[in-house]
């Protein structure tokens, strides 16, 4: 009797597992088959790419639209901007994670202020400040068209302080308790026990902020007066509304020349595609730790 019911759950398991990965494959297709689209249009000849025949394979193959892009000063510019914004926005953000979690994970106790600084912290998850309150701070404050406006608002990310906070106390207390025996104090706990055990939760972090901040368009378009000023995602959004002419207002003469070669479709699909690549870089060497850090800071409440 008893193998017979093995045997019944092993053949639903596999039934599962069957549709399970089946359906998970369907996701991934979907998911491939815009992006295979986008390519394979940047890699496409003008005529083709309007004419709206290309799929999922590029027509008469050639390069123009990201030899164009590649050497758009403006383009450059708002890649770079976005890198700057990436990598002062990450230690910011992190630094202020870690700083905040490690004193709201200790018990009541230890921190007599935890739970009026934790319900501060919760406040701001369920009630903002507004968009036109924070654009005055922001203006008041001198930000204006800096790398700054686009860092400073979201300077404190409450999200990931919970997420982070709740790993923290998942760890052994025994740890840091032992620690203070041996005369060790907070600064040397958090840096020599806390951070080295929370790398699955500090990566998938560093995954979230990164991509939040490449991703931003809305900021840089509230923020920046002058376009010189975008980052990389409002720069390629105002292509999107902008007219063929007023995209061409800051062409130089070689440029006008290589646009008789290619489409502002084929254009604006490469520049995406550009703009895609650091975020499907890096995201293979964080994602073995995504799942994880995200399950194991979200246990405790």
């Amino acid at each position: 009797m008893n193998k017979i019911r093995k045997k019944s759950l092993n053949a639903g398991s596999q039934v599962f597992n069957f549709i399970n990965y089946t359906l998970l494959i369907c996701f991934a297709v979907v998911c491939l088959l815009p992006i295979i689209n986008v390519l394979s249009v940047s890699f496409s000849s003008s005529a083709k790419a309007t004419a709206g025949l290309v799929k999922l394979w590029p027509l008469d193959f050639t390069w123009a639209s990201y030899q164009y892009a590649l050497t758009n000063p403006q383009f450059i510019v708002s890649f770079l901007i976005s890198l700057k914004r990436v990598g002062l926005g990450l230690v910011i953000n992190m630094a202020f994670t870690v700083l905040a979690a490690y004193p709201l994970s200790q018990s009541a106790k230890d921190f007599r202020g935890r739970m009026f600084f934790a319900w501060f912290f919760f406040f701001t998850t369920l009630f903002g400040g507004g968009l036109i309150p924070t654009y005055l701070v922001v203006r008041n404050t001198h930000l204006l068209n800096t790398v700054w406006a686009l860092i400073l608002p979201g300077a404190v990310p409450v999200f990931n302080v919970i997420v982070l906070l709740n790993f923290f106390r998942q760890l052994p207390k025994e740890l840091s308790e032992s620690a203070f025996i041996d005369g060790a104090g907070h600064g040397i706990i958090l840096t020599r026990i806390y951070l080295p055990l929370s790398i699955p939760s500090l990566a998938t972090l560093i995954l979230f902020t990164a991509v939040g901040h490449w991703n931003s368009w809305f900021d840089g378009l509230i923020y920046m007066s002058d376009y010189r000023n975008y980052p990389l995602q409002t720069y390629l959004q105002s292509l999107q509304v902008q007219t063929n002419s007023e995209s061409l207002i800051h062409a130089t003469t070689e440029q006008l020349k290589q646009l008789t070669r290619i489409s502002d479709r084929t254009l604006k699909d490469a520049q995406i595609f550009i703009a895609a690549l650091p975020i499907l870089a890096i995201y293979p060497f964080l994602q073995r730790y995504f799942m994880k850090g995200l399950v194991l800071g979200s246990v405790k409440g």
